[in-house]
């Protein structure tokens, strides 16, 4: 029941003229929720999908019906989507990219619209503890119409928010126990997050969801290492051919050393047998 309220709750945060917007790792589940809680006898539920508005699933409970249509658009969504017949959500599993869109629901003659984005590439970040750590858009310059949201773990928390149309910047200070008060920086020209001041609390991963036109996302893992630890396993890595370095240069200096000695004493020796006495 909680995590289903959050969910609802993240819906309504990320409610954008109209559309919400869900991310989803390639190969994972995700789930469309209507803002049913139960259909009555006599509601027709209608899930559509792309620019032509293909019918994917129904539900008519006056005929008490339910209909995936398999075959539609070269069979991309065989075996993959579950209807829930009790609110009409739909959920569509083993996710792809060919299931990135405009998904439209239609509840008698409402319509509800979502957008999903399919993300296949994580990217590590790692940064001291104490540090600052940059999430960069890639995007040179936002548009007028544009929308970024950033968010946070595995509940999808929503920590900061760019509105271009309506020209608002919004930082959520006071989310997760306010571990990220004061700490969050956003680039109103890109999008790009910053996030100063950073402990091990910022550990985790970091989602970016950019509208509209087709959603897009990025995902930041980001790792908080401190002083004593290291980062990752290209420091590890860095760290360890430094350390064999310097072994290797003490080694060489002290068998310098040595010889440098020992070529000492030979010459003092020869010079001592070489003398004569009168």
């Amino acid at each position: 029941m909680k995590k289903m309220f959050l969910k609802l709750l993240l819906l309504c945060l990320w409610r954008l003229n109209g559309v919400f917007g869900e991310s989803v790792m390639e190969g994972d589940s995700v789930s469309l929720n209507s803002p049913l809680t139960e259909m009555k006898n006599d509601d027709v539920i209608q899930w559509r999908f792309g620019d032509e508005n293909t019918v994917i699933a129904e539900i008519n409970a006056t005929a008490d019906r339910i209909t995936v249509y398999d075959d539609v658009l070269d069979g991309r969504f065989r075996d993959r989507l579950k209807l829930d017949n009790q609110t009409g959500s739909l959920t569509i599993t083993d996710t792809t990219t060919e299931h990135e869109g405009d998904y439209e629901l239609r509840i008698n003659s409402e319509i509800k619209r979502f957008s999903i984005a399919v993300y296949n590439e994580v990217k590590s970040v790692s940064v001291k503890e104490g540090d600052s750590v940059t999430l960069n858009s890639d995007l040179t310059e936002m548009k007028d119409g544009d929308v970024i949201q950033w968010r946070f773990g595995d509940e999808n928390t929503v920590i900061a928010v760019i509105n271009k149309p309506n020209d608002r910047i919004t930082v959520h200070d006071d989310v997760l126990d306010g571990r990220f008060r004061d700490r969050l920086k956003l680039d109103n020209q890109t999008g790009s997050l910053t996030i100063t001041n950073t402990t091990t609390e910022h550990d985790g991963d970091y989602k970016l969801l950019m509208f509209p036109g087709r959603l897009s996302s990025k995902v930041f893992r980001v790792s908080v290492y401190d002083s004593v630890h290291c980062c990752g396993p290209t420091e590890a890595v860095i760290r360890l051919v430094l350390s064999a370095l310097v072994g290797v240069a003490t080694v060489i200096i002290v068998v310098y050393e040595i010889r440098s000695r020992r070529a000492e004493q030979d010459q003092a020796h020869i010079h001592t047998s070489g003398s004569i006495e009168i």
